[in-house]
Order: C-alpha cells, then structure tokens, then sequence
C-alpha cells in the first residue's frame, strides 16, 4: 500500500513518513510511444501509423491498435515485474494519443484508456509509475524516438508548441493529482535545446503551470541533449528529480567491445560522473531514466552467448556505481521483438515470422539507428557521402547536438529517416488482407504468456532491485 505522495527531501525521494523509497524498474517503451527497433517498422510512429491506416482501413486499423496495446502490457507482466523486486515503470506516451495536431486543445478521452489500466494494473501489483511525454508537439529532439521525421526539433522555435504542452500538462496532472501510485511525470524525454536557455526556462514556465493543478507530484527532469549536459540550468527547481540518460556504447554492436578491463570500468564512472556533475554540485537529486546495453542475435553473431555474457556484466558493473551513488534508475527496455527488451516475443511467434523477411532488409540497409550492426552494402554508399560533406564543409562535424557525429548526422538524415520512411508502405502491406482473427493472433504475439523472459538481464536487475536500503 502506497504511504501517501513521493516527494523530494534533499537528495532523496521519500515517502508521506518521511521514509526513503528508491525506485527502480524499466521503461515500458514502445507501447503508447512506439518506436522502430522495438516492434519492427520502419522509420517513425506517425508514419508508420499512417500507413497502416491506408493499408487496413479505419475499423481493423482501430481494431488490431486496441488490441496490440490491451496484450502489450497486461496483469500477467505487472506481475512477472513485480516477481523481480522492481518497483516502479516509466510510461513513455506520444501526445498524438491525447491531441490531435488538426484539432488542438481538444482532449481525447479514448487516449487515456491504456494509460489509465496500467497506471492500474502497476499499483495493484506496488509498482510505481513515472508519465513521460516521450514525443512532444513539434518535435522536442531530432530522435525518432521523438517521432520526428525531419532533423528539426521545432519544439524549440513555435510558441504554440510550447504552449499546447503546458495546456496538455495541465489535463494530465488534473486528472492524476492525488493518486500515490504515480511517482510524478516526466514531461520532456530527452530534450535538444540547441541555445543551452530555453529548456532551463521552460520547466520553469512548466513547473509553476502543473503546480497550479497539482502541487504534490515530483517533476522528473531530463538534462539537454538526450539528457546528457545541464549547461545553462542555474536553478534547483523545487519537488523536482534531475535526469540523466546513462547508456554506454560498449553495450552496442559498433561499439568498443567490454571485457571488463581497470581502463573501461574508469570510463564507465566518468561518463556517469560527467552527466550528473552539476546535480552533484547543486545538490539536487539524480535519476537515471535510461540505461542499457542491446543484445547479439545468434543468427547474426556467432559468438552472441559470449558476447551477451560480457553486455551483462557491463550492466552489472553500472549497477554497481548506482548502488553506490543510490540513485533511482529505470533501465531501456521492458519489452520488444529481442533486441533489448527484458521480455520478448518468440522467434516463432506469428508477428516475428510475418516480419522476418522485412527485419533482415532493415538490418542490411541499416534502417534502425538503435542496435545497429555494420554493413558493407551500406558503407560503400555512405562512406564516400562522409568523405565529400567533410571536404566541402569543415564545420558540418560539428553542428549540434554534440553526441552526433557527421555520421550520425547523415545516416539519420538519409538511411533513418528518408529511406526507412519510404518503405513504410512496404512494411504495412504484411497486414493487407488480413481478418480480425489474424490480426488478433498478430496482436498476441506481445502478450506475456506468448513471449520470452531474457533470464541473465533479469537476474541482474533483480540482484540490484532493492540492495540499496536493505
């Protein structure tokens, strides 16, 4: 049973006794904030939505959609999550599910029916969750993940975009002010302020707005630039956690391989140290809101057991400095089609066989940004396009955000967003055709009775669920 309201006192959460509560869990990505990598399509949610509908039609677009949300996440993995000794989820949410772009500051009641039944399902089970607005009104990043198909975060340059944000958090915190299961809201994932001045002065003009309808609820805070640097925030906003992203390539195909060397633990606690520096030098509490390696696919690797054995340890030696810091953290990811997830669905479940052939297109043509692997088909184009942009512009290497290389900047621009869009249509003619009952059977694939537990990354997080304050 939930002791009343979290809030922040000092650098800790507590609870209505005072009580120290350390959260931690996993993001339930990909669900009401889809995302490429996780279930397979090709590009962006709205796209790929879009495409869909074309494809099915109105009534089996609604039909398949409430049915793949209802078997995403049901009681079964509130339970399973539970079983681990993790308490708390943070639901990343695209805003399209709760305003229309063509019908702004309209509220769509049919939105929160998921949202709410797992807000539900979690407290049952006394498990906390975080809501966070992963995709903002015009883009808040040039991620996919925020659902932006363009390299231009116009979050940042339209009033009406940060104005329908504020108005749209302002519905959220009414309607969930007063329940002690949600931990607060994070409302911005990984914002990219190329000025370093408006995002600080915007969860300002934010905070005070949901404090006027809710004045209880910790407000989650992600640093600029994928929730990496704090240059320019020069106040400790009040009831407020402040978020860092801590992933490290080495937990990545195309990163330096992890063997657990003197030399790389070092790395891993100066990225982490680096990240959270101004919180420590404020005072400010610290939450890791994404963290994680991916996982080799034997088809793909023939070494993956041993390679998936030392992406382990790698999260376990990570785990080991947020004991020792004991800060709240939720690792990326709970749940996919085997790339991340703590869950799965099977190889041999209908939606992994009907995508087989698509997946291993998007692999060669390096569609998906997340988990990666090289390719030389890919590389014999893009190589000789790096090698041209660096001689003609010197200072394209440099352009923001700092963690994008020339090229990231490029493959994002050309392989992740304009030819992964262009094949969106490819992907949702899998679907054509399809009855309800094959649809649902798709759907299906996603409910945890059909899927598979990654065991090795489980025990870990359960290892380190509650070592802090036992």
């Amino acid at each position: 049973m939930a002791t009343g309201i979290l809030k922040v006192k000092g650098v800790d959460v507590v609870d209505a006794n005072g009580e120290r509560v350390i959260l931690r869990g996993a993001g339930l990505g990909g669900w009401l904030n889809m995302e490429n990598f996780i279930t397979g399509y090709p590009g962006h949610e709205s796209r790929h939505r879009a495409a869909m509908l074309t494809v099915l039609g109105k009534e089996k677009y609604d039909f398949f959609f409430d049915r793949w949300l209802g078997y995403f996440f049901t009681e079964a993995d509130a339970k399973y999550f539970a079983s681990l000794g993790l308490n708390c989820i943070r639901i990343p949410f695209n805003y399209r599910h709760l305003e229309d772009d063509m019908n702004p500051r309209v509220l769509k009641e049919e939105g929160f029916k998921h949202l709410d039944r797992v807000i539900d399902l979690c407290a049952k089970e006394g498990i906390y969750t975080i809501l966070d607005m992963h995709t903002l009104p015009g883009g808040q990043s040039p991620g996919w993940h925020s659902d932006n198909p363009t390299a231009y975060s116009a979050f940042w340059d339209y009033k009406d975009h940060q104005d329908r944000t504020v108005w749209l958090w302002e519905q959220i915190s009414a309607r969930y002010k007063g329940n002690a299961w949600i931990a607060g809201y994070n409302p911005i994932n990984e914002p990219c302020d190329s000025e370093y001045t408006r995002l600080p002065a915007y969860y300002k003009r934010l905070e005070k707005a949901i404090r006027l309808v809710d004045p209880d609820h910790i407000l989650w805070l992600d640093g600029n630039s994928f929730a990496k640097e704090f240059k320019g925030f020069d106040e400790v906003l009040p009831n407020c956690v402040y978020s860092i992203h801590d992933y490290s390539r080495m937990g990545f195909p195309t990163g330096e391989k992890w063997e657990s060397t003197e030399r790389q633990k070092k790395i891993l606690l100066a990225q982490y140290e680096e990240k959270c520096a101004w919180q420590k030098s404020v005072g400010a509490p610290i939450w890791n809101g994404e963290f994680g390696p991916v996982y080799a696919n034997p088809k793909y690797e023939p070494e993956a057991e041993r390679t998936n054995e030392l992406r382990s340890d790698l999260l376990g030696e990570q785990l080991k400095i947020y004991d020792k810091e004991q800060i709240p953290w939720t690792i990326w990811l709970y749940k996919d089609i085997g790339l991340q997830g703590m869950v799965h669905t099977s190889p041999d479940s209908a939606w992994n066989k009907l995508l087989q052939g698509f997946l291993e297109k998007k692999k060669r043509l390096q569609l998906d940004s997340w988990g990666k692997y090289p390719n030389e088909e890919a590389e014999i184009v893009m190589n000789p396009l790096f090698d041209w942009i660096r001689k003609v512009s010197p200072t394209a290497e440099f352009q923001y955000p700092p963690i994008y290389t020339l090229q990231k900047h490029v493959s994002r621009a050309v392989l992740e967003t304009f030819l992964a869009d262009s094949l969106q249509m490819e992907f949702a003619e899998l679907f054509r055709g399809k009855s309800e009952e094959e649809l649902d059977e798709l759907a299906r694939s996603f409910h945890f009775d059909n899927c598979l537990q990654r065991g090795p990354l489980n025990k870990v997080l359960s290892e380190h669920a509650t070592i802090v304050g036992s």
